[in-house]
């Protein structure tokens, strides 16, 4: 139900599926090299390893790799569902192998080798889209786009089909011959113990949570946002406990209190003892999944995902064949995959969580909420706001600073200068939990999105590091935006 007033909260969803894997980090544990995510080549490295022309990677309709485990649900307006697991299909090497072409002298030898690329197996290719038609020297250069129901399509990888390594590693679908009593280890990769190597950082400095190879931005987001705004609610290990567990020979440990908000991933509230082995990738010891932004010098983000997934994993594992709550020190982390950034916040609080939907707001009301909720330009209370599954009519999600179905960190608001002028622009600061912001290049710039945030446009600025902080314009918000939220 929608609020009557623009600043009452609307009627919490029913569920929220919020999320999209970080395609930096995927590709990076796919092929066990560390790739450089702020430079413009790596994006062509991303299309190539997840077949999937880059702009294309970030908006649901395209039904991208990125996507894996999830759907639009084709309701107006629309959302985003999860796909049940008879759905899901795994390519082994076979399936991607794709025929030869080379054989191809004229457009009606296509239908010989892919009879259905139109969509049906009429021999016909009028029904086949094109993507892309331009002269080039003479010549006119077609791109076509395979029906999705064709053979072809189905050798590529998508939302629904995926390799057995990116379903082990970032969703959580799992084999019907394994148990709920397995031990679950991502593919080339070993739990360690990333206390034994810490590089201890400035404690004043604030860490961002960076998202790995998963699709749990709503967690990560509300991670940020609780840290940001309400920094007394994250529990640290701090240095004497970790030096006392290692005088011991023993892992250090963390006590986390998670707190029951009904639904899905959730469970009843209890404290939760983690200790600090995590995924890390064999080949390049690099963190699978949440790190902080500061390196391994910080533990808490790594730690907090793995409680989350332990906490609500809880649930499920009634049965004498599962380890207890807090027996399982390995919990399968990709069970927190696309979820409710806003009540992830108020789990990690104990606060209560409160909707607002753009729909019926205007940018003005959207400005006036996030003002309401903060001091100094900066949100004092943990806010997040979320995207919609695919982008508004003639707008498009083109790149990695807005994706689609991607929930992001609130830190504040600003103007566009100083002085008495009524007309300045304004803008929310929103924090991506890739912790990245696309370098310039690519061609896929947002009118009205500000990727340099220093303390001359937004006073908050110098107290958090500037990776993947942006402005962005409260017009374009309300466009690219289906909601946000705050624990209060």
């Amino acid at each position: 139900m929608t609020a009557t007033k623009p600043n009452q909260p609307d009627a919490a969803p029913k569920s929220l599926y919020i999320g999209a894997i970080n395609p930096f980090a995927l590709v990076e544990a796919i092929i066990g090299r560390k790739v450089e995510w702020n430079h413009a080549p790596t994006a062509e490295v991303i299309s190539n390893i997840l077949q999937c022309d880059y702009e294309e990677l970030f908006d649901m309709k395209h039904e991208s790799v990125l996507y894996a485990g999830l759907r639009l649900d084709g309701k107006e307006p629309e959302g985003a569902e999860k796909l049940p697991s008879r759905e899901m299909h795994t390519l082994t090497e076979r399936d991607m192998i794709t025929p030869d072409f080379s054989r191809v002298v004229k457009l009606s030898d296509l239908t010989s080798i892919v009879p259905d690329i139109g969509g049906s197996k009429s021999n016909d290719l009028g029904e086949t889209k094109v993507k892309h038609a331009y002269m080039f020297n003479g010549n006119l250069r077609l791109i076509l786009e395979p029906c999705h129901s064709s053979a072809l399509a189905k050798r590529t990888l998508s939302n629904s089909r995926v390799t057995t390594t990116i379903n082990d590693l970032s969703t959580p679908f799992r084999s019907h011959n394994s148990s709920p009593s397995d031990k679950w280890t991502p593919p080339n990769a070993a739990w360690e113990d990333i206390a034994c190597n810490l590089t201890f950082t400035d404690p004043t400095k604030f860490n961002n949570p960076v998202q790995g190879a998963l699709g749990n931005s709503w967690l990560i987001a509300a991670l940020c946002s609780v840290a940001w705004a309400s920094p007394q609610s994250i529990t640290h290990c701090n240095r004497s406990t970790i030096l006392a567990a290692a005088s011991r020979h023993e892992c250090c440990s963390l006590s986390i209190t998670l707190y029951s908000k009904g639904g899905e991933n959730d469970a009843p509230t209890s404290t939760i003892e983690v200790n600090c082995e995590v995924p890390v990738n064999n080949s390049t010891g690099m963190l699978l999944y949440c790190r902080s932004s500061g390196g391994k010098g910080c533990l808490w983000p790594s730690l907090y995902e793995k409680a989350f997934a332990k906490w609500i994993s809880s649930s499920s594992s009634s049965s004498s064949s599962t380890p207890s709550n807090n027996e399982n020190n390995h919990p399968d982390i990709t069970q927190t995959a696309h979820g409710d950034p806003i009540k992830a916040m108020a789990q990690l609080t104990d606060l209560h969580p409160q909707y607002f939907f753009t729909l019926h707001r205007t940018a003005s009301d959207l400005l006036s909420l996030i003002r309401s909720n903060c001091a100094n330009f900066r949100t004092v209370l943990p806010m997040c706001a979320f995207t919609h599954p695919t982008a508004p009519q003639n707008k498009k999600f083109t790149g990695s600073n807005l994706v689609a179905n991607m929930a992001y960190s609130v830190l504040g608001w600003t103007t566009s200068g100083t002085g008495a002028d009524k007309m300045q622009e304004q803008y929310v600061i929103l924090r991506h939990p890739w912790g990245v912001t696309e370098p310039a290049g690519l061609g896929t710039s947002y009118t009205g999105l500000v990727t340099r945030v220093d303390s001359r446009f937004w006073s908050g600025a110098d107290l958090i590091e500037p990776e993947g902080v942006f402005g962005l314009e409260m017009g374009v918000f309300r466009e690219f935006f289906a909601g946000l939220g705050v624990a209060k």
